[in-house]
């Protein structure tokens, strides 16, 4: 009897983790095949599911109208640039509010936290002014470092805590056999923190591919990610769904191949930790 009442609970999650993950799941679905409708098939009421005639011409239309790989490629150099940038920075800091901390730790990195919360139009107008000032309007270079900035406090909590997760007994040897501060950091830290340091880029990575606020208000042309690039359809006429659906999936696709590669590095890295 227990062991039958156990086979149904595991059914039963079994059932809702599926109709939970196809839940998530179903807007990509639904943006993936409106994609390939027409723009008529795309506003249909009641809507079409799978049923109709299939087109490629959104993605001609695409491709033509718009330079595809040169927003792709300024997404990547983007979101790359500001998260490998941020570990850098963010290795440092998480080191010494781990191993070396002081009254005031917990408070700096509820601090770091707090800077989350604040919307993002609040300071919108001094860091435009500050971009004319510095030349880095509408440039690689700026959006690098305000997407690292603003991902910063996710990427040292983050670190934070698979550092504190790390016996400080390995690191006090270290020190005995005579290591110095980056070997300690370099060779010991960083390789037992590999499957944290892993989910903390892919994260952050997704993130800044992510970003439209600033990438929409600090761009124009030449510098203008994926995020850009679907903005670009809609203007004043209306919304065509389906060739934004089509914009959609092409700068969709290349994170969701990467998150799906990437998986199991994810889950050893959220899960690093967990068990001592």
């Amino acid at each position: 009897m227990a062991r039958e009442v156990t086979n149904n609970r595991k059914i039963i999650n079994t059932i809702a983790a599926w109709g939970i993950g196809f839940l998530i799941f179903f807007p990509i679905l639904w943006t993936i095949l409106t994609s390939f409708k027409t723009e008529g098939m795309a506003i249909a009421d009641p809507p079409v599911f799978l049923f109709f005639d299939w087109t490629m011409e959104n993605y001609r239309v695409v491709q033509e109208r718009s330079n595809y790989l040169r927003f792709l490629w300024n997404s990547i150099f983007i979101a790359g640039g500001s998260t490998i940038l941020g570990i850098f920075v963010a290795v440092p800091a998480a080191w010494s509010m781990a191993f070396v901390p002081s009254k005031r730790t917990k408070n700096i990195l509820l601090w770091m936290l707090s800077t989350k919360m604040l919307p993002s139009v609040g300071v919108l107008y001094p860091i435009y002014l500050l971009f004319i000032h510095f030349g880095l309007l509408d440039s690689i270079l700026g959006l690098t470092l305000v997407l690292m900035l603003i991902n910063l406090p996710i990427i040292v909590w983050m670190l934070y805590t698979y550092f504190t997760e790390i016996p400080k007994d390995i690191l006090e040897a270290a020190r005995i056999d005579g290591a110095r501060l980056w070997d300690e950091i370099i060779r010991i830290l960083l390789p037992l923190s590999i499957p944290g340091i892993a989910s903390t880029l892919l994260l952050n990575f997704i993130l800044a591919w992510n970003e439209a606020f600033w990438t929409l208000n600090l761009t124009a042309a030449k510098a203008a990610p994926l995020t850009a690039f679907i903005a670009s359809y809609s203007s004043p006429e209306g919304l065509f769904f389906a060739k934004l659906s089509a914009a959609s999936t092409l700068a969709i696709a290349p994170v969701i191949v990467l998150g799906w590669f990437s998986q199991k590095q994810l889950v050893r890295g959220l899960t690093f930790g967990a068990v001592k």
